[in-house]
């Protein structure tokens, strides 16, 4: 109970914009899932703070173009280039690494709000593997990791500090989302999650949320921002729970129960979208950490995932990403990602 009343607090906790960065007008912010919800918030806010540039990664360009209209209109914002609509379907993984190798081509990237996801209430695989698994974690680190020599390259060529934002969920923090992932036992976490037995309308997309926190935490451990070269802020947000269409695959029944508690809870997308611009423009004491309220609350992490068994599950879950994307024939070198750039070597 005392999580829920803390839950409810937080709800209703004034989220203010967070200061426009002074070279905002020369950086490039991509935002993916951008033409609704979140992510739509999070761009329009971007391009009326004056961005370069922003990229929406959308899974229908029409959709996204209709976005970028809306979102011109709001802003004032009609001069070409500031805003652009790219194809990202995240459950394909060549989709993404089309996507990533756009991303390449640029000559700065200052920011990746990895925000496009899903949330199921009738099991599906695809690939071998559940949708929103497959969506929300394996193709989101996907694109985190090829998305990351782009940012670390902007970092040393243009002297700045780029941020990778993965938006996850309170909801992954409950204490009922302890022993979701399994810790031991050689089983591989994508094949159990996968499974019909254990899956639920309310459990699935919590899990999701908690293998992306594992995966932060892992990434930012593996690519210290103060030792590597290019550093990036790397950090998981959670914007709590809002007024979105993330539900949108969701049973009527599930959608009858979301429904009354937005009515209670819900802040609207615009006050959410502020959480993910806090965490895109945060410093480097938000480095593989938790996000919300529009700061950083590693406090409310809880010890499970902290502790020495929490590390352990970490360890596994990102060894098993990595497998799975080996697997799926879009295998990783993140030791490579975590090499001194060849400027920087110590002769």
């Amino acid at each position: 109970m005392p999580r829920f009343f803390g839950f409810v607090r937080d709800q209703y906790t004034a989220l203010p914009l967070p200061p426009t960065p002074a070279d905002i007008a020369q950086q490039t912010f991509v935002v993916t899932g951008a033409n609704t919800g979140l992510g739509f918030q999070c761009a329009q806010h971007l391009l009326g703070m004056g961005a370069g540039r922003v990229i929406l990664g959308v899974r229908s360009v029409q959709k996204g173009e209709a976005a970028l209209a809306a979102m011109r209109q709001a802003t004032g914002r009609h001069e070409a280039g500031a805003g652009t609509v790219w194809e990202l379907d995240l459950q394909s993984l060549d989709s993404v690494e089309k996507f990533s190798q756009r991303l390449a081509t640029l000559d700065r990237l200052d920011a990746l709000v990895a925000n496009a996801g899903v949330v199921m209430t009738e099991r599906q695989i695809v690939q071998g593997i559940e949708l929103s698994l497959l969506v929300n974690v394996v193709a989101t680190m996907l694109l985190a990791l090829r998305t990351l020599p782009k940012l670390q390259a902007s970092a040393r060529k243009f002297n700045t500090t780029p941020r990778l934002v993965i938006v996850s969920s309170n909801s992954a923090l409950e204490s009922n989302m302890k022993g979701a992932v399994p810790s031991a036992g050689g089983v591989d976490v994508f094949d159990k999650l996968s499974e019909e037995d254990g899956f639920g309308t309310f459990s699935q997309y919590p899990k999701t949320k908690l293998l992306q926190i594992y995966a932060v935490r892992q990434l930012a451990l593996l690519l210290p921002v103060a030792t590597t070269a290019g550093g990036v802020v790397i950090n998981a947000v959670s914007p709590g729970l809002c007024y979105t269409d993330l539900d949108r695959n969701a049973s009527r029944p599930a959608k009858v129960v979301l429904a009354i508690m937005r009515k209670l809870l819900a802040r609207t997308a615009e006050a959410g979208s502020r959480t993910l611009l806090q965490a895109a423009f945060a410093g480097p004491d938000s480095h593989g950490a938790y996000c919300s309220e529009c700061r950083v609350k590693n406090e409310d992490v809880p010890a499970w995932i902290t502790n020495a068994s929490g590390k352990t599950t970490q360890e596994r879950v990102w060894n098993d990403i990595l497998k799975r994307l080996d697997a799926m024939g879009h295998g990783v070198d993140v030791a490579a990602l975590a090499a001194p750039a060849p400027s920087a070597r110590v002769v």
